[in-house]
């Protein structure tokens, strides 16, 4: 999401912030811009589009010498992707430059206060309104520009990795971080910075990786000054002397895009209710829904269109619409709803939901409900996609660049923005008390530190997967809201291993295929003890008795299935609901170390592709 480089030093910056923009294309992006400062002048160059589209603007309109430079990519979250709201952005005198990743939470309240002040704001972005404070701070303050970022950091909310820098000081870049990540490539007396090493990897192999609330000021001819933002106490740089070649460093270090992106998911949940849950003042606030409420209040049924993994987001859609806030729901293939010549009507509303935003069979789901009048709602993950541009409304998912074939970060993104939605609609509807609305947006925040608690399983499924690599067919099985979880889990193991395996609600092992168990047949069953527990523990003495393999997810602290299953893997206990969320997190790592040990390409499956824009 979003790629940040900037050079200082005594060679030609621009070729550098180029080419580092162009290796961070795999991040993801719908804009980019440069700002090259020539010791007089800053020399800016943005567009819509491509890096490549970015050259051919900037190499036509601006000069491009000098050695100080900053570059961007941009992922829009606020303000569409357009030539205006691309990075990187002037403060109101045109001496501060700024490129930004992350998202301000409360920009529009200092955005306010900043337009009585006699601030002007060309674009939509959080982004100018963080230049602009920057500014207001040293005017007001009188202080020099680190500490102006320092004190400016400090009255904003939200994530961020930036840089800037101030064309009456040529010789210093300031850097700072909070979530999203920054890292800064330390040469001869010439410094890179850039979302990650792959930008500079050539020029130098010494880095420092800055933590969360951590700020640099890198200026020539000296050391770098580290600082934390919150208390302004000195850290020391740790320069690390980089061994990974450019394509280990794209993804982060991880072997696979995969892992990677099953790891990102506590971060990617958390982006995802960012700005929009907020627990201690009871509210949900999601304008694609405030702004249509009426049309949600009113509907007679909601229909869910998707394919593939996002489906199975919405088969979990289906149960928390109809159990928060019930409201009838039907979930379809979005390849089957159009030829069936389905009834819709004025009082339907359709929600579509896709991670690239350009499925061929999901939009024509949304043409074909238009026509017949229905509101169509998109979730995806894509900003300025085709069903972003083709829905009524919609919410975006936070998930950040999905590269692996696989989804993973998108289908529990998804499932949050539908349980925000479904809250929302509980709320509104009367339907929740205070209190119990209350419990389930302070649950929902604790989510992502239990996703990240049961990543800490991982060396243990890794053993687990060993165990089952060899196997031909495997069953999946699980109950209520984690039904579509072991849908998911065998389309897992089916996309990236190519072993056989078929996801079932647990009571309907009897009704077939309990004729395939045998003590070959790995079962992989989601028993966690919300929900219906005693009739799963029912349904594994059932398979053990065949001599089947189990292998259950389980509450931490379970012993009832522990005694009967092969292996257990533990999950913090949460509301059933919520239980999607975590109980997936094992499937997908399973998924992933079988492929790897049958040594498959766990990022471009054979025959899958990540978008699929065609039917």
């Amino acid at each position: 999401m979003c790629g940040i480089v900037g050079y200082i030093g005594h060679r030609e910056a621009y070729p550098i912030v180029v080419k580092g923009l162009q290796r961070l294309e795999y991040r993801g992006y719908d804009s980019a811009g440069v700002a090259i400062f020539d010791g007089e002048k800053i020399n800016l160059a943005k567009t819509k589009g491509k890096v490549e589209d970015l050259k051919k603007k900037a190499e036509s309109t601006i000069s491009l010498k000098g050695s100080l430079g900053i570059g961007h990519t941009r992922w829009a979250t606020h303000g569409v992707p357009n030539d205006i709201n691309s990075h990187p952005h002037y403060s109101n005198s045109g001496d501060l430059v700024i490129i930004h990743n992350g998202i301000i939470e409360n920009y529009e309240s200092v955005k306010k206060e900043l337009t009585k002040r006699g601030y002007t704001f060309e674009s939509d972005t959080d982004t100018e309104v963080l230049i602009n404070l920057i500014e207001e701070v040293q005017k007001t303050e009188g202080v020099k520009l680190g500490q102006a970022v320092q004190i400016a950091l400090n009255e904003v909310v939200g994530a961020y990795a930036i840089a800037v820098f101030d064309k009456k000081k040529p010789d210093e870049i300031v850097v700072a971080k909070l979530g999203s990540p920054l890292a800064i490539g330390v040469g001869d007396n010439e410094f890179f910075i850039a979302s990650d090493a792959s930008p500079f990897i050539e020029f130098t192999n010494n880095a420092v990786y800055l933590e969360d609330e951590e700020m640099a000021i890198i200026r020539l001819g000296k050391e770098i000054k580290l600082r934390k933002i919150k208390n302004d106490a000195v850290a020391y740089p740790n320069i690390l002397e980089l061994k990974m070649n450019l394509e280990e460093i794209e993804k982060g270090g991880y072997d696979h895009f995969m892992l990677k992106e099953i790891y990102e998911q506590p971060r990617a949940i958390l982006d995802t209710y960012r700005g929009r849950l907020r627990a201690s003042q009871g509210l949900i606030k999601m304008a694609g829904i405030d702004q249509n409420l009426e049309k949600f209040m009113n509907a007679n049924r909601i229909i869910i269109v998707a394919c593939g993994t996002s489906w199975h987001a919405g088969l979990v859609a289906e149960y928390i619409f109809e159990d928060l806030a019930r409201i009838p729901v039907e979930v379809e293939y979005a390849s089957e709803f159009r030829y069936r010549n389905p009834v819709i009507t004025d009082k339907d509303i359709l929600i579509a939901i896709s991670q690239s935003g350009e499925t061929a069979d999901t939009l024509a789901a949304i043409k074909l409900a238009k026509e017949k009048g229905a509101f169509v709602f998109g979730v995806c993950n894509v900003v300025g996609s085709s069903i972003a541009r083709e829905t009524d409304a919609g919410a975006y998912t936070h998930a950040g660049p999905e590269i692996g074939v696989a989804s993973t970060k998108a289908f529990t993104t998804q499932i949050t923005v539908l349980t925000l939605l479904a809250l929302k609609l509980a709320k509104e509807k009367g339907v929740f008390s205070e209190s119990r609305f209350h419990e389930f947006l302070t649950e929902l925040e604790t989510i992502p530190a239990k996703v990240e608690k049961v990543l800490q399983s991982n060396a243990l499924i890794e053993i687990i997967a060993d165990v089952y690599k060899d196997s031909t067919n495997c069953l999946y099985l699980g109950r209520g809201y984690n039904f579509p979880v072991a849908l998911e889990g065998a389309l897992k193991l089916k996309e990236i291993s190519y072993i056989h395996a078929e996801g079932y609600p647990a009571a309907e092992m009897k009704h077939g295929p309990i004729a395939l168990i045998d003590d070959q047949m790995p079962v992989f069953v989601i028993a966690t003890k919300k929900g219906h527990y005693e009739k799963v523990v029912s349904n594994i003495q059932e398979i053990k008795s065949r001599k089947g393999k189990i292998i259950a997810i389980v509450t931490e602290g379970d012993t009832q299935v522990t005694e009967l299953a092969d292996h257990v893997v533990e999950v913090p206990e949460t509301l059933e609901s919520l239980s999607p969320l975590l109980n997936t997190i094992p499937l997908q790592l399973l998924s992933y170390h079988i492929a790897v040990m049958r040594g498959c390409n766990v990022d471009q499956p054979r025959n899958l592709a990540k978008s699929v824009t065609v039917e």
